[in-house]
């Protein structure tokens, strides 16, 4: 079965043009890449969109991979960039370089004990609702672990607004975090009351 062949094998079938080792080369990344995609998108259809873009790339490219380092990796970098020419395309794209509103630094909530309480659906959907710039960033450093001079440079910004833009992102996540943990809490105690 396609499915049980290594990456390697996958890449010779796809070189030489058949059909079926394309389709299985893409079921085999493409729930993985569509993730990516929505991380960055402003919904579920312009990540279907990046998703569709990356992967035709991904085949006009393979030629180009050369078998150092991950394939995953290789291909996530395709859609991360593909993400970021969607980014710069549909958003004007602006420094960002205060936050208004309560400063949450005193309430630092701790990784795990926010990922046993927000659901990841939830959390991906907060993610999204941040400003394109914020978006790009906090996404960048987070989950493509990149360092505040690769971003600079990407995204054509200084260090500093990145550093801040990332921050500001994160004090924007905690203040819906701890909105959400406030709303859940007042709903389980209303609860509690209706049926005590």
């Amino acid at each position: 079965m396609l499915t049980e062949l290594s990456d390697e094998e996958l890449i010779n079938g796809c070189l030489a043009g058949i059909p079926s080792f394309q389709q299985a080369l893409y079921k085999r990344f493409a729930a993985t890449m569509y993730a990516v995609c929505l991380r960055y998108s402003k919904d579920k259809e312009e990540a279907k969109d990046i998703l569709q873009d990356g992967f035709i790339l991904v085949f006009d490219k393979l030629s180009q991979f050369r078998k150092q380092g991950s394939f995953e990796g290789w291909i996530r970098k395709i859609m991360v960039n593909k993400s970021l020419e969607y980014c710069r395309k549909s958003s004007f794209l602006f420094q960002i370089t205060g936050f208004k509103g309560k400063e949450l630094e005193n309430e630092l909530i701790d990784k795990e004990n926010v990922l046993s309480l927000i659901d990841s659906k939830e959390l991906l959907k907060m993610i999204q609702e941040l400003s394109p710039v914020y978006k790009m960033i906090f996404n960048m450093y987070v989950f493509e672990d990149m360092g505040h001079r690769e971003i600079a440079k990407v995204l054509n910004i200084t260090e500093g607004t990145s550093r801040k833009n990332l921050s500001d992102a994160r004090n924007v996540l905690k203040k819906k975090i701890n909105q959400t943990m406030a709303l859940d809490k007042k709903i389980a105690h209303n609860d509690r009351r209706a049926n005590g």
